[in-house]
């Protein structure tokens, strides 16, 4: 069974869609399975963080900006992909060092996940921009 989510992303950070994801699985009529998360981009990643203090969102999204700054910045100037603005190519670093998909345990009609855990889209561009998570489940 697939689905595809999309996400309004307003900017660089965290967009939590645990409470979509689990829904969709709950009124699946699923058991137990897997279920798959693939972004269907190449500039924004998923992940699974802590869901309870937002300043976990907010430090993940510094440091990786940090990490990979805007291709305007001195110490990026190697870079070449820049016609699509300074956030371009970092973006696209950013998605080769952080995961496109993700895989999570579904019991019982439920998520797997740990008590603190979420399911996260990270965008890495400035612009807003309309993402789309494709989600399988499998038996």
């Amino acid at each position: 069974m697939q689905t595809l989510f999309t996400i309004e992303t307003r900017g660089p950070g965290l967009y939590e869609v645990t409470r979509d994801v689990a829904r969709w699985v709950g009124g699946s009529g699923a058991g137990d399975g897997l279920l798959t998360l693939f972004i269907r981009h190449t500039s924004a990643s998923l992940l699974i963080q802590e869901n309870a203090d937002p300043e976990v969102r907010s430090d993940l999204t510094e440091f990786f900006h940090r990490l990979v700054p805007p291709s305007s910045d001195p110490s990026m100037r190697y870079l070449t992909h820049t016609y699509e603005g300074p956030d371009d190519m970092p973006a696209h670093i950013k998605a080769a060092l952080l995961p496109v998909s993700l895989s999570v345990p579904v019991t019982g009609g439920k998520l797997g996940l740990g008590t603190w855990q979420g399911i996260y889209l990270f965008e890495h561009r400035s612009a807003p921009h309309r993402r789309e998570i494709l989600a399988h489940l499998g038996a």
